[in-house]
């Protein structure tokens, strides 16, 4: 698969979210298996890593710092701002000065003096979209950042801030069992030409075809409070995996595979950025773009996997006040 343009520079549309190596999905690995996965995707020919700052609180972005820096110019940078932590309470905070200080943190942390896309990773009811996007213009102006964007913002806020300012990317959870984008953000960047990057394109891992059973993971993995993983829902999802897994193997691909080649198949202008903690799954993951994935079989994944197949929200209540975008009643 030839690569796709990403604020203005050519790259795999497969790049590495890093979030996974430091927060979120249980106990991150050793810090030298970071190390060494980071870099072995460089080799591999990834371009495009991912993060943000509330990732382990800054941990992840220092990690990219330590780990792959002395590569910078091998991979175009993306990282995030806006969600405010104060214990176990979060918040938004996109105001112009929230957007400087923390832009100011995150390149501190990442041991550079440009971030080449820099999000707002929610939307801020209580700052007018001018006026942020107004301090990221200034800060593109400034050489900071190359490019900015916004993550889980609806249609018409992201038309209202490309007027402002022309967007480099929009980056919202899809994949077969999260449609949100299909209600209007993936025709909203296709027609405006901006990059639309789908992050947990693989379902947070649920259709990698490996969780069996959601108690197994660990204590501090977001899934534990998520609808579609507890014990009322999983076992419908559950049973649909099995058949998507058994579509992909007929197909000679790993499940996450067809997956991610579903994705792609969606625009042009769709970039993929799966997590994980295993080089192996990296590995897999990066190897789609060398798969041949059939249409029937990515119609039939379709058929199988979708909005009203599986069973509850993506998110649990607390998580969707926070969320912009289109959803599904």
């Amino acid at each position: 698969m030839t690569k796709r343009m990403l604020c203005g520079r050519l790259v795999h549309p497969i790049g590495l979210g890093c979030m996974n190596l430091s927060w979120a999905y249980g106990d991150p690995p050793a810090h030298e298996d970071k190390v060494r996965l980071l870099n072995e995707a460089l080799d591999l020919g990834y371009d495009h890593l991912d993060t943000a700052n509330i990732y382990g609180k800054g941990a992840n972005e220092e990690l990219l710092a330590q780990a792959v820096m002395h590569r910078r110019d091998e991979f175009l940078l993306a990282s995030k701002m806006g969600i405010t932590l104060d214990g176990p309470r979060r918040g938004i905070d996109c105001s112009p000065q929230a957007v400087a200080a923390a832009l100011d943190a995150s390149l501190k942390r990442l041991g550079t003096d440009h971030i080449d896309l820099y999000y707002m990773h929610r939307f801020d009811p209580n700052v007018p979209i001018a006026d942020s996007v107004g301090a990221m213009a200034r800060a593109i102006e400034a050489g900071k950042i190359g490019a900015y964007g916004v993550s889980e913002w609806s249609s018409a806020h992201i038309r209202e801030a490309h007027g402002v300012h022309p967007m480099g990317a929009v980056q919202s959870e899809f994949s077969l069992w999260t449609r949100n984008a299909e209600l209007g953000v993936l025709e909203t960047t296709r027609e405006l030409g901006i990059a639309l990057v789908a992050f947990s394109p693989v379902a947070r891992g649920a259709l990698g075809g490996e969780l069996k059973d959601p108690a197994t993971l660990g204590a501090k993995d977001l899934r534990r409070n998520m609808p579609r993983f507890n014990e009322e829902n999983w076992p419908r999802n559950l049973a649909l995996i099995e058949q998507f897994c058994a579509l992909a193997k007929a197909q000679g691909l790993a499940p996450a595979q067809l997956a991610l080649g579903w994705l792609l198949a969606q625009g042009d202008h769709v970039h993929a950025i799966p997590g994980t903690v295993s080089a192996a799954h990296m590995r897999e993951n990066f190897g789609t773009l060398n798969m041949a994935v059939g249409a029937a079989a990515m119609e039939e994944a379709g058929r199988l996997i979708n909005q009203e197949a599986v069973a509850g929200h993506r998110y649990p209540d607390v998580m969707r006040a926070s969320i912009d975008t289109e959803d599904y009643a």
